[in-house]
């Protein structure tokens, strides 16, 4: 979280420097302040992996100090942009000058360089203290010991027999198999129900077991190998690492081995490690298990990678009975309710296994396993420690830069499937992305997002037909710990509930809306006018009313599709919602507009979904447009309020435009479109007239619908295709309404 404020910090001090209507009357103190920004910035990302307390205990210094540089250079534009200002090109007056002078030479600003500073030292001190080397004790365990909630095999028969015909499997070369899976599905319960197998210990001449840290020390790696394989003595233990290898590499020599590396972190430890295992070629074998699945591509010499799986019902019922009753059956008057609990556990052995052992202790009554079934997610996370910890491991381990991106996939509800193309763009928004070469941020983002897959962070949903993930989700009990998490920095907040329960001048960075059974909105229009929100996202239809009480300054993403609503009424005033950078919501045309006079300068993302389509939406005052999805759109002309400058650089989707005509004018103003959705209502006496021909002038154009309302085989000898088209797709249908659906892929 303090990454993603320093990041938002040093984008909004690049914006301005590459802004070429900005006027800035010291220049030179920006860009100082904008290096000693960017320098703190890589201290955190390079910082990440030691998961360092001491560094940790700063993260609050760090959040607060560049929020307030944000939100104080935020506030001086905004308040002049009206007349007076420098982002408009207007000549500004001396006391605007002035006024404007302030936000680079202002007490606060200058505090918040020496509060930088401060931090930025205690924090390169700590650096140098903690040194190039991983600085805490190596292997957890040299046993294969029972966890602190043991999980049986119950549901995990078949992983356990693939896994074990692989290792005696008759290739005489040595082998590493990798076993791959997020936290608590049973990775290290397969590992050890293998390594104590009657046939494996006969087929094996000697065995060891070795788990290890996120931090580790090889030495201390080697000393449990060999203790696990009863060859250390106190003698041994006293000598030099160099030593230690000599002993197991002898102890391995000739024999034919398994050794387990159960939970490794990095391929390092398999660099470090990989030539003290000899190779005989008599068919020993290493086991390693592991969530991420850049380290089991590596180390695996015996594709594929056995990706473990959730259970399926019928497998977390029985884990669930056999955890609560054992050798008993369950009551009759129960086994609904327990069907439920143990299909809402989303077939995560160790959420299984930990309510089943609370439910086994507990009063087995209707009422009482009801109130669990209800709070499923927060009973398990508070009642077992191991849970938390298994969970914690892997959110300490992603770097910065990714640690925002996963907790943000709190604010969707339960079993939520979130569309990835929606996702991406709001990571983009928030300012969670670096410009990483020439790539574009949606597919920086993307790369994020596989990078969480690959974590066993985030499941994948539905797939395109070339591989693209198009939908994901995350299991409830990994939600639940974002949404704790995100909670005690005030990232994140989430409401079923009044937002009278919000202290008044409550100031939150993001606020979820989650879907209520009654109507409980809305709430007291002080209150919600007093509320600091930058990021806003409704799930419930009743919250629509009461947005419009809600203080715009701070917003910087809006969400309220499909809530069934009335919509958002009135014009969107630049100087209200000059922060905006996202906006999704169900809207009436009849009530709502965006003028060719608006200027919404932060403006990336718009998707709009009218109740009465087509809507007229002017989006050429907004430079740093990047999406705009409009169910029926109608766009207004480039020329019109003498606005002849602007083009859409960072334009990359437009749809559906009605009726669009593709004259030099608007097209050279969208260079860089990607992805354009068109439609025709009615077929006009002369096709030219839309200047089809010259869809080939969109050098980049990467996917092309058109839709018609009546067959026009006349249209197709005016479509021309730019060499850049992968996908296109021309239809026509007798009821235009029905014609068309915004392709997320």
């Amino acid at each position: 979280m303090a990454f993603a404020a320093v990041n938002s910090l040093t984008r909004i001090l690049e914006q301005m420097l590459q802004h070429q209507h900005v006027i800035l009357p010291n220049r030179q103190r920006v860009e100082s302040l904008l290096k000693e920004v960017s320098l703190f910035e890589d201290i955190l990302e390079n910082s990440s992996t030691k998961s360092s307390k001491k560094i940790k205990s700063f993260e609050s210094q760090i959040i607060i100090a560049a929020k307030r540089g944000k939100d104080l250079i935020e506030s001086r534009i905004r308040d002049q942009l009206i007349g007076t200002s420098p982002l408009c090109g207007n000549v500004l007056s001396k006391s605007a000058m002035s006024d404007y002078n302030l936000i680079f030479s202002s007490h606060c600003l200058k505090k918040l360089k020496r509060e930088i500073d401060f931090i930025k030292q205690r924090v390169m001190k700590i650096e140098e203290e903690i040194g190039v080397k991983e600085c805490t004790p190596a292997s957890d365990s040299s046993r294969p010991a029972a966890s602190s909630c043991k999980i049986t095999m119950v549901g995990l028969e078949d992983d356990f027999m693939e896994i074990k015909t692989r290792l005696v499997r008759e290739s005489l070369a040595l082998q590493t198999v990798c076993v791959v899976g997020m936290g608590g599905i049973g990775k290290t319960t397969i590992a050890r129900e293998v390594y104590n197998d009657s046939f494996i210990l006969f087929r094996f001449d000697t065995r060891a077991w070795v788990t290890i840290s996120q931090s580790y020390d090889v030495r201390q790696i080697i000393i449990g190998l060999l203790d696990s394989m009863e060859k250390l003595t106190e003698e041994i233990g006293k000598e030099s690492t160099e030593r230690l290898s000599e002993h197991l590499y002898k102890n391995l020599k000739g024999r034919r081995y398994l050794i387990v590396m159960d939970d490794v972190w990095n391929t390092k430890v398999w660099d470090d490690l990989r030539k003290l295992f000899p190779n005989d070629n008599n068919a020993s074998r290493i086991l390693l298990t592991t969530r991420l699945k850049n380290v089991g591509v590596y180390v695996n010499s015996s594709p594929p990678l056995h990706d473990m799986h959730f259970l399926n019902e019928d497998g977390s019922w029985k884990l669930f009975r056999q955890k609560v009753f054992g050798e008993y059956s369950c009551p009759l008057e129960l086994e609904e309710i327990g069907k439920k609990i143990a299909r809402n556990c989303g077939g995560l052995p160790l959420a299984i296994v930990v309510i089943g052992g609370l439910l086994s202790k507990a009063t087995k009554t209707q009422h009482y396993w009801r109130n669990v079934a209800e709070n499923l997610t927060s009973v398990i996370i508070s009642n077992d420690e191991q849970c938390s910890k298994t969970i914690s491991l892997s959110y300490n381990h992603l770097p910065h830069h990714l640690k925002d991106c996963f907790l943000y996939t709190g604010i969707f509800p339960e079993d939520f499937d979130i569309s990835v193309s929606k996702l991406v763009k709001l990571w983009v928004a928030e300012g969670f992305i670096n410009q990483m070469g020439s790539k574009s941020l949606e597919d920086v983002a993307y790369g994020y997002l596989l990078d969480l897959v690959d974590r066993s962070l985030i499941l994948v949903g539905e797939q395109s037909s070339v591989g693209k993930i198009k939908t994901c989700k995350i299991h409830d009990i990994v939600r639940d710990f974002c949404i704790r998490e995100a909670k005690k920095e005030m990232f994140l907040g989430i409401t079923d509930k009044s937002l009278n329960d919000i202290p008044v001048g409550t100031s939150l960075c993001r606020l979820s809306v989650y879907p209520t059974t009654t109507n409980i909105f809305p709430c007291d229009d002080k209150k919600l006018s007093s509320l600091q929100v930058s990021s806003l996202f409704s799930f419930d239809r009743h919250f629509n009313h009461s947005v419009q009480h809600l203080n715009p300054r701070p917003l910087r993403v809006l969400n309220m599709v499909r809530t069934l609503g009335i919509g958002i009424q009135g014009e969107l005033n630049e100087s209200l919602f000059y922060n905006l950078h996202y906006l999704a919501c169900d809207c009436d045309h009849k009530w709502f507009s965006i003028s060719s006079s608006s200027m919404l300068p932060n403006l990336q993302t718009l998707i709009l979904y009218s109740f009465h389509p087509p809507i007229e939406v002017a989006i050429w005052n907004m430079p740093q447009l990047r999406h705009v999805q409009v169910e029926a759109l109608f766009l207004s002309d480039p020329l019109e309020g003498g606005n002849s400058v602007i083009v859409l650089e960072n334009l990359r989707t437009l749809s559906l435009v009605r009726n669009f005509r593709c004259s030099d004018k608007v097209l050279k103003r969208i260079p860089n479109l990607k992805k354009l959705g068109i439609s025709y209502v009615l077929e006009p006496p002369d096709w030219q007239y839309y200047c089809l021909n010259n869809l080939v002038r969109l050098h980049k154009l990467e996917a092309l619908k058109c839709r018609l309302r009546v067959p026009s085989p006349c249209l197709l000898h005016h479509l021309t295709f730019p060499p850049t088209i992968k996908k296109r797709f021309v239809s026509s249908l007798e009821r235009y309404e029905d014609c068309w659906i915004v392709d997320q892929s």
